[in-house]
């Protein structure tokens, strides 16, 4: 494709997260927001006024425009899969919200569409793209931590009855995938098995403890690595007023903390030109510990961004579906653990 091609998107999808995806298109060189859909027209229309895009309703109706190259997926993750496939089958390229979608034979879909036909996937992990995250990735390629030890994720948030009420869909198995796990923690999850490597093993608990809903609002689990390191995920949307979600990693030569995209530990044993500027890294997200929609739009940008680099270079996705299917797996494993109060070792059968 030629580089000064404009690309055109789609979004799927204008509830909570669908503003977002459109600010981050519009703030990109040579792409066009063409389309907004939604099955609430007065959603989809309100969001084509203030971002721009032509409103509709029917999503498998706009996969088909010519003028259309990406489709944003931005639904309620159980819809992801769904969506994806036509979008593939379309012969468009897909970005998908977290998480990829709630079941691995669904992720599985979705992905094997993308590949038979010949169009990229990719996965929404703004976390990754903040500067914490990737100078911790860099120590941790450089082996500046040593034996890595132990590594965690604490999500604890806070949400209202009313944000569960406020969506049939919110908190069900059958479209949220779980609760504080799976719709909340799902990023920093992602963001810990990417730093640290795969899981090999997780023993859990889950609970329901302050919301009237279906699903968790609070989870620990105890996480074992396949490079040998332990750790702990801790995820809730019980904790008022909410705290900034943070990663800290160890190991017998450094550690690092991590909040919300910045820095706020870095301690090595070597220690090296420029580290007393690491924790000064700038700060795009600003979490959203209390209000789902306190979150910047810098992550969404790059992650977007990145998917047109690579259609335009004929390069992989950036953030692949198998990637992105990783965090779902590691999630599903905990719902596991917990229900049969045992030990479950990954990888698990889709």
């Amino acid at each position: 494709m030629p580089t000064n091609d404009i690309l055109g998107f789609g979004v799927i999808g204008c509830g909570v997260i669908g503003p977002w995806h459109a600010q981050a298109i519009n703030s990109i060189e040579g792409v066009k927001l063409i389309a907004v859909c939604d099955v609430i027209e007065e959603r989809a229309k309100k969001l084509a006024e203030e971002h721009g895009g032509e409103p509709c309703t029917d999503y498998n109706e706009m996969v088909k425009r010519d003028d259309i190259d990406i489709v944003n997926i931005c639904t309620p993750s159980g819809m992801h899969a769904e969506m994806g496939v036509a979008a593939a089958e379309a012969g468009k390229h897909v970005i998908s919200e977290k998480p990829l979608d709630v079941t691995l034979e669904a992720c599985d879909r979705v992905i094997e569409a993308c590949k038979r036909n010949n169009v990229l996937l990719a996965g929404i992990f703004q976390n990754r793209s903040a500067e914490g995250s990737l100078r911790i990735k860099e120590a941790l390629d450089a082996g500046r931590f040593g034996k890595l030890t132990m590594a965690d994720a604490y999500v604890k948030w806070w949400r209202t009855q009313e944000y569960y009420d406020s969506g049939e869909w919110r908190a069900t198995w059958e479209l949220d995938g779980g609760g504080a796990l799976m719709n909340q923690s799902v990023h920093y999850i992602d963001l810990l098995q990417w730093l640290m490597g795969p899981v090999k093993s997780i023993y859990a608990r889950t609970a329901t403890l302050a919301h009237t809903i279906e699903v968790e609002d609070c989870a620990a689990a105890v996480v074992t690595f396949e490079n040998g390191a332990i750790g702990v995920i801790e995820g809730t949307t019980a904790a008022h007023p909410g705290s900034p979600a943070r990663l800290e990693i160890h190991g017998d030569q450094g550690t690092a903390t991590w909040e919300n995209g910045r820095v706020t530990t870095w301690k090595f044993a070597e220690e090296k030109e420029g580290d007393d500027a690491v924790a000064e890294a700038k700060k795009f997200a600003d979490g959203a510990v209390s209000d789902p929609r306190a979150i910047a739009v810098e992550g969404h940008r790059r992650n977007i961004a990145g998917l047109v680099d690579a259609v335009r270079s004929g390069s992989p996705s950036p953030l692949p579906g198998e990637e992105a299917r990783k965090a779902v797996e590691i999630i599903l494993a905990i719902y596991k653990s917990a229900k049969e109060g045992r030990e479950v070792t990954l990888p698990l059968e889709s």
